[in-house]
């Protein structure tokens, strides 16, 4: 997408993405133009009439009671020089209401974020309700197309009447005033407009407020969030999925007639996502009796010159007959063997209930794009011009005043967002911790690590920078959206904080990526120790046979005992059913996943620095390296 048309009604959030990250350009729909230039038209027609209209004939906010005269007071002055500006007061107005506006602070917002203000601001103007001249029109565009980015301060927006501050920091640069990036450097407006071969504008009735009255911020950074959150939703599904593999855990909970019967749509989404993620797997659903647990290497672990490499042993206790009372029909169906599955048919909540979670997360996202997509092909400024009203006698009843500028259809949406994504994180957090945990993770060593001499510390700490994270977004998760400052001398006495509260969310996204790269680098890990230990039995079983695999097994009888017999029975068993299965793997798109990850960060048989791992991790998800 190397261009977008821009007609006022048909701007989508991948087009707005396409100019705020790939550099795309935008060009004006010309018979949408025709309906621009009336407004401004008629705009003009009234205001030579006479005719008092709002913020182009009088002040603004509080000062909307102040009529513009035929000349300025000043000059009136006894003894006083007329005023030398060669500007009209309707222009001065204008002019004045960029300058005083532009007064945010902090750092400047990122360029994606700038690129998306500016073309979601010329979209709204296209529809032709604003008042704006085409030429004004055509040299916002030209800015934008020519690669200028205005430095807009991040904060400043109370988010009505709409993001008045940092739009008038992008509408200064188009007057030659304050700042902008241009070219790998940040210079004078008047300078970089020079060196773009453009001319600074000289704004007419309205052009200010029409630039700098509307939901730009709020609504460019939301667009940024929900992008970046889809492709979140994406990764935290195939986290999940990674770790159920690695827990050969039980795919139940993620039936399609399961879902049927509570359709919320994220959640059905979910679990769909998640089978997919999971096809091809035959670790997911593996009989509990197949699955070995962890054992402490040492050096009689395995005699095969071909297994001296593992770093681990593995193990099954045996069920004697008379531990059996009571479950007969689980053991008709089951080995009487416990390894590293626990005997339950149900996994724990961040493993089962994660279709719910996700899903509910993914319904939060959904709701916002609702909203954005509305908001997208909006006017958001005031006052509303209608010069097609049919019927009017009254200017009131064509230059109206309304309160499209008023975030809070947004501020709420990022809300519900803002609420979601500590859950998402909150939820790959623990199963994080579940893997890594002896007590929890079915039988895989301790902290991910084989730590045969008692000084590796493995996975353990990775685990608490999740927890950190989790912490950290919990505290930052209160909604800006309820509390209301009146501003503008109480004339503006209900705002939305919008703006605060969609540029939060976006600094939130950073954590919750982190967490969830936290959880792939450490599934990556428990899902090699698992499908090697399994893979190990199969071999054992396939080359040594039952007396091999019998030699793994704890609460052996004795060899003169009246239940040895029983014993040797129910190993060969045993033994067919590993030496008969196939290669354990994990699913075909985890398979991806796991070597995506491998291709930086190794296994880590021992501890080491991981620093190094941790950042490879967290990039990997930053910069959308896996397939989702």
């Amino acid at each position: 997408m190397n261009k977008v048309l821009l007609d006022g009604g048909s701007l989508t959030r991948q087009q707005v993405m396409a100019v705020a990250r790939s550099g795309a350009s935008v060009e004006l729909d010309a018979a949408q133009l025709e309906k621009v230039q009336r407004a401004a038209g008629f705009l003009a027609d009234k205001v030579r009439c006479g005719e008092p209209i709002y913020g182009v004939t009088t002040g603004f906010g509080s000062n909307a009671d102040k009529l513009l005269g035929a000349h300025r007071v000043r000059d009136e002055l006894p003894g006083g020089n007329p005023d030398p500006r060669e500007e009209t007061l309707a222009e001065e107005l204008q002019h004045n209401l960029i300058i005083t506006h532009a007064v945010c602070v902090g750092e400047p917002l990122p360029d994606d974020v700038v690129r998306a203000m500016l073309v979601i601001r010329i979209n709204t103007l296209m529809r032709g309700h604003s008042g704006i001249r085409v030429a004004t029109l055509q040299a916002l565009v030209a800015m934008l197309n020519a690669g200028i980015v205005p430095v807009v301060p991040a904060k400043g927006s109370v988010g009505a009447s709409g993001d008045l501050a940092p739009l008038s920091h992008l509408a200064i640069v188009l007057l030659g005033g304050g700042e902008a990036f241009f070219e790998g450097a940040r210079m004078p407006g008047a300078e970089v407009l020079q060196r773009a071969g453009l001319t600074p504008v000289k704004l007419s009735f309205k052009e200010g407020l029409a630039l700098n009255n509307g939901t730009a911020q709020m609504l460019a950074t939301s667009v940024l969030v929900l992008d970046q959150l889809e492709y979140l939703l994406g990764v935290a599904d195939l986290a999940a999925a990674m770790t159920l593999d690695a827990f050969a855990g039980r795919s139940g909970a993620l039936r399609e007639e399961v879902h049927a019967l509570r359709p919320h749509p994220g959640q059905v989404d979910t679990a769909r996502h998640v089978r997919g993620l999971l096809q091809d797997s035959t670790l997911v659903d593996i009989p509990y009796h197949l699955v070995p647990h962890f054992r402490t290497w040492s050096a009689k672990a395995w005699t095969r010159p071909e297994d001296q490499s593992l770093s681990f042993d593995i193990g099954w206790e045996w069920v004697p007959a008379d531990k059996r009372h009571g479950r007969e029909a689980f053991y008709q169906r089951f080995l009487p063997f416990k390894g590293g599955k626990k005997h339950q048919p149900q996994d724990a909540y961040c493993l089962r209930c994660m279709p719910q979670v996700h899903g509910a997360v993914r319904d939060a996202w959904a709701q916002a794009c609702r909203v954005i997509d509305v908001e997208l092909n909006s006017v958001t400024d005031n006052p509303l011009i209608f010069p097609d009203a049919e019927g009017a006698q009254y200017i009131e009843e064509q230059v109206i005043s309304a309160g499209h500028f008023h975030g809070m259809p947004l501020a709420l949406a990022m809300s519900y967002v803002k609420a979601a994504i500590p859950v998402l994180a909150s939820i790959s957090e623990r199963r994080l911790n579940k893997l890594v945990d002896p007590a929890t993770n079915d039988g895989l060593p301790a902290f991910l690590t084989g730590n045969e001499d008692g000084t590796d510390s493995g996975f353990m700490i990775v685990q608490y920078t999740a927890a950190a994270l989790v912490n950290e977004l919990a505290t930052r998760a209160h909604p800006a959206s309820v509390y209301s400052i009146p501003t503008s001398a109480n004339a503006e006495d209900h705002v939305s904080m919008g703006a605060n509260e969609a540029r939060q969310v976006l600094h939130m996204l950073r954590d919750v990526s982190d967490v969830l790269a936290l959880e792939i680098y450490t599934a990556a890990q428990a899902l090699d120790y698992r499908s090697e230990m399994l893979n190990a039995a199969r071999r054992l079983a396939s080359a040594g046979g039952w007396q091999a695999l019998a030699a793994k097994v704890a609460l052996a009888p004795a060899s003169d005992s009246p239940q040895r017999t029983q014993f040797e029975q129910e190993v060969q068993s045993l033994a067919g059913a590993l030496a008969d299965s196939t290669a354990f793997r994990p699913g075909a798109a985890v398979r991806a996943t796991h070597v995506r990850i491998r291709e930086t960060v190794a296994f880590m048989h021992r501890d080491r620095a991981i620093q190094h791992d941790i950042a490879e991790a967290c990039r990997l998800v930053r910069e959308r390296a896996y397939v989702v």
